[in-house]
């Protein structure tokens, strides 16, 4: 039996600066903490802080690696030494609980390091990449595997386009759309931040921060979407874990 599953490998921009090291290193055992906490509740997955700067992660659902890569870039707190996340999806024959995430041979995991491995070559690195030109066939009623080209090369370009308004906001806009990122209400916002209604909507019209919600909410719905139809008795639990993660990170993000 199949199961639908979704792997990142996060690595960290200039991580080799001594001075950073060690605290680079004591920060991403806090995130794997973070996710442990985040998907407690959505189905066991597999993640490991290892390397020094690298973290793999691999859980069930197409979407749930994206989720978490998504939330994890949007309050990353080294704004000079930023993550970048090598993704992939498809189908495992394994359940996650049996695997050693270390150990395991398998597609994913060459894929999602083939694209950090892309990544790590860019001038202008994007956040995330998808690769699935290495896609491995599966006995799917719903073939969608033989696109997996066109596929990668849409997500990939939303991808971009997402990655080129989060650059052009300003620190204030950037802060706004993560504070609404996790409380999802303007006034919420504007009384965190201690400013007005009108100049919260104004900051986040300006990041283009609609723009950019709604490029992840569209990958989000499109993953559900194939995972889905290639598992009929599989439904996604990505609004469940949105809602796991912003709940944590209510309580604990605002506290940095």
């Amino acid at each position: 039996m199949n199961h639908p599953v979704s792997i990142f490998i996060l690595d960290v921009s200039n991580s080799s600066s001594a001075e950073m090291g060690e605290e680079l290193t004591n920060y991403l055992d806090e995130l794997v903490y973070w996710i442990t906490v985040w998907t407690q509740e959505s189905g066991h997955c597999k993640v490991k802080h290892r390397a020094g700067d690298e973290i793999i992660f691999a859980g069930y659902g197409y979407s749930t690696a994206y989720i978490i890569a998504f939330f994890i870039s949007r309050v990353w707190r080294y704004r000079d030494h930023t993550p970048y996340f090598g993704l992939s999806f498809g189908d495992s024959d394994k359940e996650l609980e049996e695997i050693d995430i270390e150990k395991w041979i398998h597609p994913l995991i060459k894929q999602a390091r083939y694209a950090n491995d892309l990544l790590k070559k860019e001038q202008v690195r994007p956040l995330f990449k998808f690769e699935l030109d290495q896609f491995y066939q599966n006995n799917s009623p719903f073939p969608y595997n033989q696109f997996r080209n066109e596929f990668e090369v849409l997500i990939n370009s939303l991808l971009r386009v997402q990655m080129i308004m989060l650059k052009e906001q300003t620190p204030i806009q950037e802060q706004v759309f993560t504070c609404h990122l996790i409380l999802q209400q303007q006034k919420a916002v504007a009384k965190l931040l201690e400013k007005t209604a009108p100049t919260i909507s104004s900051h986040y019209k300006k990041g283009k921060s609609e723009e950019i919600i709604k490029i992840f909410t569209e990958l989000v719905t499109i993953l559900d979407s194939l995972q889905e139809k290639s598992f009929n008795q599989v439904k996604a639990n990505s609004e469940s874990l949105m809602e796991s993660i912003r709940n944590h990170l209510k309580i604990n993000y605002f506290k940095q």
